[in-house]
């Protein structure tokens, strides 16, 4: 019972964190989002927090494993769609392909950018 706990209060303070990111945009919606930043190399945490939240996000393990990603935090960045400078708008979709922390990109992905 205790884990569970622990594990609650952690992911609230993640929630929170991304709120207070995401309160401080004052673009209107139908606005520019700026260009795509470089996240090769970086923790998905980044992407979270520096990708206004109107921009849609589909993130997958490249690994090959297939696992689910939960924790942002836990994950390295391997390839991106669109490319780094590619302006976004809300109707862009960004792709993040990632593997766990500690891992290296598989040799058919590293340092792509789809």
């Amino acid at each position: 019972m205790r884990r569970a706990a622990v594990l609650g209060a952690g992911a609230a303070l993640a929630l929170a964190a991304l709120a207070m990111t995401s309160a401080g945009e004052t673009a209107a919606p139908g606005d520019d989002a700026g260009p795509m930043p470089d996240f090769l190399g970086q923790r998905l945490w980044r992407v979270f927090t520096h990708l206004p939240r109107r921009i849609r996000l589909d993130v997958h393990d490249v690994s090959g494993q297939d696992r689910r990603v939960l924790w942002p935090s836990n994950w390295l960045v391997c390839t991106q769609y669109p490319a780094t400078g590619t302006g976004l708008d809300r109707r862009t979709t960004v792709m993040i392909g990632v593997v766990r922390r500690g891992e290296s990109c598989p040799p058919r992905v590293a340092g792509a950018r789809r």
